[in-house]
């Protein structure tokens, strides 16, 4: 290959470009070039008209709306490719895009399926490219899909998991379930239920499997991308499953445990209504299976009641005959129970102590968990991290843990799913009797901001209540930008932040653009007109760029209170 600087209008994009979306949009391009020029060559094959673009079409598209604003361009430098066949040029921009993703996944599998069509296999292309196989074998099992929902897919209109899901469906679910999508008054079946929708009942991984499924003979069907595989005859799993079950239970009788229950399928394994036992101290194992065949093993463990008989026998003291019945037993409960609850109401400061200790250790009435704070990408859980509204609460929250000597953890809150036993009831209550009532208020403010739902539209009447300033804990940052596609919504932000001129300037830009500009203010690159902006979502109340959205927000959150 020669480098040669060639003017910009003697090039055009090659459709060989494996980039179909997405080469539009490249503001980020255009601010970079703009300050720093162009550092890397375009990749051209020469043709009878000027040269074509193999790989770089966002570079020249920047430096084409670059020369629009200026009125002029320098030529391009430009690294000449040799007579080479197609595969290779394709290949050579798909090694130059794939490194660059977001290229759409779709334009990634088009450009495998040419290749494989050249003869190349699936491993030839994984190495070529410095990928995995598996993931050669992802892209190329869209082409299995319905077109037209792999065009929604492209468009984003269609999770993620729903295609894993869509690529066990035969080519008749597909139009089916796609017919669903066209009917506005269809309920359209997605997630689980579209698992349930395709397989006429309960969904079944194959993980959750006990058994060789190999050798079981059963019919098994997975997904095209590999990561999800289900049986397709339920009833046929449950012999085969009770069969290992029934094995393991042997085999724990054989290590000498004293006793294997095994719960109802759909049980719940209460673990605050047990207590940790060692196998050589008469501990159990307890085995719990879902309706989706999950099987889980609680290896050591007693219920409390059970555990203090046999601390009564292993003093010498004999279980005595109740005194009472049961039901005379549940008669003077209820009466005492009666009385304790009414003079509670006038010792505020205990009920205040009661509250915390049932939070924290939970009965069989209380279950309070913590927000868990899923984030839908990895870049918006990163940019959380940063907020200084989320560092002031887990320095809080590590300090209420050492006040209350509990043990380190990500949450203060009962975990439910590690299976780790609650910390005792009586020893929690204890403790908050020692402290004085400002530090109870404390520990109950903690464990009320954990516990509180992301999605509750309480949020926002308590931001507006305590007047929460979102510029005291949060900055506009690359993540907010990118994930807002809303090209009015970019539109109005630039000129709310940058200025009116600035958006009569960019009136028919793109929203990649309109978004280069935002993230030109953030990066010091762009004065704004505004400083401490922040967009009106980030106000309390909500806020919004469409009209009437806000006042459509406050009656949606009026609806949810109402009807909790």
């Amino acid at each position: 290959m020669t480098l040669q600087f060639i003017d910009i209008d003697a090039l055009s994009v090659s459709n060989l470009n494996v980039r179909k979306y997405g080469a539009k949009d490249c503001a980020d391009l255009v601010a970079s070039i703009r300050a720093i020029g162009l550092l890397q060559p375009l990749l051209v094959r020469e043709t009878d008209d000027g040269f074509e673009v193999i790989a770089g079409q966002r570079r020249l598209n920047a430096c084409r709306i670059l020369a629009e604003e200026d009125g002029k361009s320098d030529p391009l430098p430009c690294l000449i490719m040799g007579e080479r066949d197609d595969a290779a040029a394709i290949e050579a921009s798909l090694a130059e895009n794939i490194e660059r993703l977001p290229m759409d996944e779709v334009d990634q599998y088009k450009a495998f399926a040419k290749l494989a069509k050249e003869g190349r296999d699936a491993e030839d292309i994984a190495a070529s490219f410095g990928i995995t196989e598996r993931m050669v074998h992802q892209r190329l099992a869209l082409g299995h899909l319905h077109a037209p929902i792999l065009t929604a897919y492209r468009k984003g209109d269609i999770h993620a998991r729903d295609i894993r899901s869509l690529t066990m469906a035969s080519p008749k679910q597909q139009k089916a379930w796609w017919a669903l999508v066209k009917d506005e008054d269809a309920n359209i079946p997605s997630g689980q239920r579209l698992k349930d929708w395709l397989f006429g009942g309960t969904h079944i991984p194959v993980a959750n499997a006990l058994f060789d499924v190999d050798a079981s003979g059963l019919v098994v069907v997975s997904d095209l991308f590999g990561e999800d595989a289900c049986f397709a005859d339920a009833r046929a799993f449950w012999p085969l499953q009770n069969e290992a079950i029934a094995e393991r239970v042997d085999t724990y009788r054989q290590e000498g445990w004293a006793d294997i229950v095994v719960m109802d399928i759909g049980a719940y394994f209460a673990g605050w209504d047990h207590c940790r036992t060692d196998k050589a101290q008469g501990g159990k194992v307890f085995i719990t299976c879902t309706h989706q065949g999950e099987v889980a093993v609680h290896e050591g463990y007693l219920t409390r009641a059970e555990a203090k008989r046999r601390e009564a026998a292993s003093k010498g003291e004999a279980a005595p005959k109740p005194e009472l019945t049961k039901p005379a037993r549940n008669y003077v409960d209820l009466h005492r129970h009666a009385a304790v609850r009414s003079d509670l109401l006038a010792h505020q400061g205990l009920a205040l102590r009661l509250i915390a200790a049932h939070m924290l250790a939970g009965s069989s009435l209380w279950s309070v968990e913590a927000d868990p704070q899923r984030a839908a990408k990895p870049e918006i859980a990163e940019s959380l991290a940063e907020n200084k509204g989320q560092q002031a609460f887990e320095a809080e929250r590590e300090a209420i843990s050492t006040l209350l000597g509990l043990p380190e953890a990500p949450s203060i809150l009962y975990d439910w799913y590690t299976g780790e036993p609650r910390p005792d009831i009586d020893e929690v209550f204890a403790r908050l009797q020692e402290l004085p009532d400002a530090d109870v208020l404390r520990v109950l403010t903690c464990l009320m901001a954990e516990s509180l739902s992301v999605d509750n539209p309480l949020t926002d009447d308590l931001g507006t209540l305590m007047g929460t300033d979102m510029r005291d804990h949060w900055q506009p940052d690359q993540t907010f930008f990118d994930l807002v596609r809303d090209k009015a919504v970019l539109k109005a932000m630039v000129g709310e932040w940058v200025g009116a001129s600035a958006a009569k300037e960019h009136v028919t830009a793109t929203a990649k653009t309109q978004r280069g500009i935002l993230i030109s203010c953030m990066c010091g690159l762009r004065k704004p007109g505004t400083e401490d902006w922040r967009p009106r979502y980030m106000s309390f109340p909500e806020g919004s760029y469409r009209e009437g959205e806000s006042a459509k927000r406050e009656r949606d959150a009026t609806d949810h209170r109402n009807a909790a």
